[in-house]
C-alpha cells in the first residue's frame, strides 16, 4: 500500500527546494501596489526570500519648491501629499510655520482644526480599510467603506469648498470660518456612522478567509518595529503606545478624552483592528469638540502673519496695501527653524522649516511616515508568499504621492 502524502508545515517549505532564485518585479503598474511602486522579489519558487521596494516614480520635488514660494501658497502643495487626509497636511504645515512665528492659534481655530484632523482620519482609514478589504477577497466591505467617505466628502466640500484638495488652513488661521448648519451635519454622520462602521466590522473582522490571509502574517516586533522608525497605527498594532496626540499634545488634545487604539500581535490582523477602532476613537473626539466649541475669531488677527477682513480691505486703504503685502510677500516669519510633527492618519508627518526671515522658507523638509511604511517592507515581505504581499501592502496603508513627495 502506497504511502500516504502529507503536505509539508510552511515553516519547512524552503527544506527541500533546489534553491533555484529568480527576481521579479511586483509593480511599478500592479493594483496591488496601490499605485506608482516597484517591488523587487527574489523568489524560492513562490517564497520571498528578498524584498527592495523601488521608490520615486512619483517624485515632484516638493520640498525644494516649498522654498520658492511663499508659506500660504505651499498649502496646495500639502494636499498632494497624504491627498487621501489633505487636511491634515495643510493644518499640520500650519502649525510648524506658526511654532517658527511664535503664535497660538485661537481657541475656535484649534478646534475646528481638530474636527478637520478627525474627520480626515476616518476617511483616510476608510479608504485605506475598503482597499484591504477588496485585497483580501471582500468586494462588499469596499462598497460599504466607500458609501460612508462618499458622506465625509459631502461634508469637507460644504466646509471647504472642495472634495480632495481643500487647501482650507491658513498660517495663522483658517481661510473662513464654520459655515451655518455644518456642525449639525457633522454630528449627524457621527450618529449614523458608528452603526454602519459596526456592521463593516461585523461583515470581516471574524470572517474565517479573511483571519487565515491575514493572522500572523506580515508580523513585525515592537523592536523591530521601532528600529525601522515605523509610527501611527503600523507602530500601535504592534503593542507600542504611541501617539502624538497622547504623548506631546498639540491643538488642545489633552483638553480631549479618548484612548489609543494598541494590538498585540503586529501582523496584518492587528493593524486592521487598530484602525477600526481608530475610527471609534475619532467620532469621540469629534463629538466632544462640536460640544466644546468656543466662540471668538477664527484667526489670530496678526497683521504680518493673517490679511485683514474683506469689508475692511474694501473701505480701508491701509487693509488694502496690508493684503497685497502679504499677498504677493507672504506672512512674515522671523529668522529661525522649527519641526513639528503631528499624528496624521499614515503616522507621525513631520515639517521642518528653516526660515531667514520674510514670506519665504529658506529650506522645507518632510518626514513622510509612507516612506518609512515602505522600507519597512524588506523586513515585513520576505519569509512569506507571493499570495501574501497584497495582504501586507494592504495593512501598511501607504500613499506613494507622500512617500515619493
Amino acid at each position: 500500500m502506497d504511502k500516504e502524502f502529507t503536505y509539508p508545515e510552511p515553516a519547512n517549505l524552503g527544506a527541500d527546494r533546489i534553491g533555484e532564485k529568480m527576481v521579479v518585479n511586483l509593480g511599478p503598474n500592479h493594483p496591488a501596489t496601490h499605485g506608482v511602486l516597484r517591488l523587487k522579489l527574489e523568489l524560492d519558487g513562490d517564497l520571498v526570500t528578498r524584498c527592495d521596494p523601488m521608490v520615486g516614480y512619483l517624485h515632484r520635488g516638493q520640498e525644494k519648491l516649498a522654498e520658492n514660494m511663499t508659506y500660504n501658497q505651499f498649502i496646495p502643495f500639502t494636499d498632494r501629499l497624504d491627498y487621501l487626509a489633505p487636511l491634515c497636511n495643510n493644518i499640520a504645515y500650519c502649525l510648524c510655520a506658526e511654532k517658527l512665528a511664535g503664535v497660538d492659534a485661537t481657541p475656535r481655530c484649534k478646534a475646528l482644526r481638530v474636527i478637520c484632523c478627525e474627520l480626515s482620519r476616518i476617511a483616510s482609514h476608510l479608504i485605506g480599510l475598503a482597499a484591504y478589504g477588496m485585497d483580501a477577497g471582500s468586494w462588499t466591505v469596499f462598497m460599504y467603506c466607500y458609501t460612508q467617505r462618499e458622506k465625509l466628502y459631502t461634508l469637507f466640500e460644504q466646509l471647504t469648498g472642495a472634495r480632495l484638495t481643500t487647501s482650507f488652513a491658513r498660517v495663522g488661521g483658517m481661510r473662513r470660518d464654520i459655515p451655518e448648519g455644518w456642525l449639525g451635519s457633522v454630528n449627524a454622520f457621527c450618529n449614523q456612522f458608528l452603526p454602519a462602521l459596526d456592521e463593516i466590522d461585523a461583515l470581516i473582522t471574524r470572517n474565517k478567509i479573511f483571519m487565515d490571509r491575514a493572522v500572523g502574517i506580515g508580523v513585525i516586533s515592537p523592536e523591530a518595529a521601532m528600529q525601522w522608525g515605523l509610527t501611527g497605527a503600523n507602530l500601535r498594532a504592534s503593542g507600542v503606545s504611541s501617539d502624538l496626540r497622547k504623548d506631546v499634545p498639540y491643538l488642545g488634545y489633552e483638553e480631549y478624552d479618548f484612548d489609543v487604539a494598541i494590538g498585540v500581535h503586529g501582523d496584518c490582523y492587528d493593524r486592521w483592528l487598530v484602525r477600526i477602532e481608530e475610527m471609534r476613537q475619532s467620532v469621540r473626539i469629534v463629538r466632544q469638540a462640536i460640544e466644546k466649541m468656543p466662540d471668538g475669531p477664527i484667526d489670530v488677527g496678526d497683521p504680518h502673519i493673517t490679511p485683514p477682513e474683506k469689508s475692511k480691505v474694501l473701505r480701508n486703504m491701509e487693509s488694502l496695501i496690508n493684503n497685497f503685502i502679504l499677498t504677493t510677500e507672504g506672512p512674515h516669519i522671523p529668522a529661525g527653524e522649527a519641526y513639528f510633527e503631528a499624528e496624521n492618519p499614515k503616522g507621525a508627518l513631520g515639517f521642518f522649516v528653516i526660515s531667514n526671515g520674510g514670506g519665504v522658507p529658506y529650506r522645507v523638509k518632510i518626514r513622510a511616515p509612507s516612506f518609512v511604511s515602505l522600507c519597512a517592507m524588506q523586513e515585513l515581505i520576505p519569509g512569506h508568499h507571493i499570495s501574501d504581499i497584497p495582504i501586507i501592502l494592504g495593512s501598511m496603508d501607504f500613499v506613494l504621492g507622500e512617500c515619493d513627495r
